[in-house]
Order: C-alpha cells, then structure tokens, then sequence
C-alpha cells in the first residue's frame, strides 16, 4: 500500500499568525487611546472659600484644565482634606488664606496630581497667584510614578494565565480537583514572592504587607480561573478572550499607569469593574491610604474569582472535560 504522508499544517500556522498580530494590533491600539493622549475629565475636587471673591482665579485655574476639573464646595478645609484622605476628590482649591493653595495627592494619581500642579502653576498673579502646591499624600523616592502597584498587577495577571497554558501542555493529565489546587498553590507563592519583591525587597510599596500579599494572590486567582474557564470552553483558543480582557483592555483601563480621571469614557466606566482595576486600586490603597481602604474594589475581585470557579465548575461539567484537556 502507498504510504500516505502528511500535510504540512500550512493552514493552522497562517490562522495562529493572523490570530497573533490581530491581537498584537488590538493591544497597540488600546494602549494608544487610553494613554497617549490624557485628558481631564470632571476631576472632582474641592473648592474652600468664597468663590465669588476669586472670581478671575477661579475661571483662570478652569481655563487652564480645559475645564476638565469639577470644582465642588466644601464648607471647610478639614472637610475637603478628610475627603482627599478618602479618594472622593483628587485635590482641593484652597482660597481661606493670604495665599493660595491647591492641595494634591500624588499617591491616588500621579497623573491626576500633575494636571492639578500645572493648572495651578499657570495661574497668572493678577488673579491672586500664582498658587502654592501642597501634596498632602506624596509618593516615595521608590516609587516616584506610582507605578510598581501597575507593574505588580501585570506581573500577577501574566503569571496567572501563561502557567495555565504551560500546566495544559506538560500536565495534561490532571484532575479537576488537581488543578484548583494548581491554583491556590500559584496563588498562595505567587502572592507571596511578588508581595516580597515589591515590599522588603525593592521597597517599592511599602504597606500593609498581608494586604498585599492578598490582593496580588487574588489578582493570581482571577486570571487564572478565568482561563481555566475558557480553556475548558473553547480549548487553546482561550488565549483570545483572556488576552482581550486582562491584557489589551484590563491593563490599560486599570488606572495604574493613568489615573480614571484622565482615561477616555469607554475605559474609565469598564476599569472599575475588571479585576485589574480592582487590584491597581486595592494595592495602591493600602500602601498609601492605609485608613481608607475602599470595599468596592475588593467585591470586584472576589466577584471576578467566584464568577469564574462557576463558570470553569459548569462547563467542566456540562462539556465533560477539564482545563487540562480531558
């Protein structure tokens, strides 16, 4: 009998590298319209004094935004201060004194504090300036950018869904049961090498460091099921939709690297429900706003972890095989 020989898999490598740059193009252009071009959107902050006063200041620190900053009164300085310690404003106009001052946060956004600090800067003297600048929550000589909660975030999402395609390719044979505890392992280790990489070790983030370790093992966790989930869905193909969620758009919308307030509307609305956002901001509050931990965040992300042990639960069951192939 004539022996059959195989076709090369021309077919299957042209689709993997049109799959490939498609996703390569998608991640340059969703990096490029959420972080190109920031702009100010409504950032709220805080107006204290008579406004009526400074008139010809207040309209010069608008103009200066673009109108981009939303000027609310506060009734006093404690108030607005309280309200920055919180992350409900992003800074606060100051016009009680001789002086005035425009207080700023740099750890809730750096990016955000710089667009306030230049305003403030511009405002001619005929006006009343120019305008002192008080950063009343500053970032440390190890973190000047705030970036290193952004950085860890993306270290964790990586290590979380690439050891899943490298668990599916040299330990297909593993149970259901074998890979969830797969899973808290990577978590658990991850966690706690990354939280002492970025804290005793670099000393970038400097905080609560069981708060830490939890929100970077979570951050694990929910990249991990999530591609669990898809693998089990839609096999090696679950690179796609997890490339898509956590990469192009989960990082870029996270508002580690520019503060919500500066994104586009499309990125500043879905970064508040993604597990990358979550965690950007979990991190970043208890490093530098250690009293004023927001819950919001952190229902995001045990949301984000439960929602994909279900969905990996269910398809497992109705599809009859796991994320390791079988």
């Amino acid at each position: 009998m004539p022996s059959t020989v195989a076709r090369p898999p021309y077919r299957n490598a042209f689709v993997v590298m049109t799959i490939a740059v498609i996703m390569a193009s998608i991640f340059a252009v969703s990096y490029t319209l959420a972080l190109d071009r920031p702009t100010p959107h409504h950032i709220p902050a805080a107006l204290v004094g008579d406004r009526v006063g400074h008139v010809a200041l207040v309209r010069a620190f608008d103009a200066a935004t673009n109108g981009g900053v939303d000027l609310r009164p506060y009734a006093s300085l404690a108030r607005a201060r309280r309200a920055i310690d919180e992350q409900r404003i992003y800074g606060a106009l100051v016009l009680t004194d001789h002086r005035p001052r425009m207080l700023v946060a740099s750890a809730a956004g750096t990016s955000v504090a710089r667009v306030l600090e230049q305003a403030a800067q511009q405002v001619p003297a005929a006006t009343g300036g120019p305008v002192k600048v008080v950063d009343l929550h500053p970032l440390p000589p190890t973190d000047p950018q705030g970036l290193a909660s952004f950085y860890v975030t993306i270290a964790a999402t990586i290590l979380g869904f690439v050891t899943m395609f490298q668990l599916r390719a040299n330990a297909a044979g593993l149970s259901l049961r074998a890979w969830l505890a797969c899973i808290l392992i990577l978590a658990t280790v991850g966690g706690l090498v990354l939280a002492l990489i970025t804290d005793p070790f670099l000393r970038a983030l400097r905080g609560p460091f069981g708060e830490l370790w939890a929100a970077i093992a979570a951050e694990i966790s929910a990249a991990a099921l999530f591609n669990s989930a898809m693998l089990t869905l839609i096999g090696r193909w679950a690179i796609v939709p997890t490339w898509g969620l956590f990469i192009a758009i989960g990082n870029a919308a996270s508002g580690g690297a520019v503060a919500p307030p500066l994104l586009p509307v499309f990125y500043r609305f879905v970064g508040r429900f993604l597990p990358n956002g979550a965690t950007v901001e979990t991190i970043r509050n208890a490093v530098y706003f250690t009293h004023h931990q927001h819950l919001e965040p952190i229902l995001v992300e045990a949301a984000w972890i439960i929602g994909a042990f279900a969905v990996l639960m269910l398809a497992a069951r109705i599809r009859g095989r796991t994320p390791a192939g079988e």
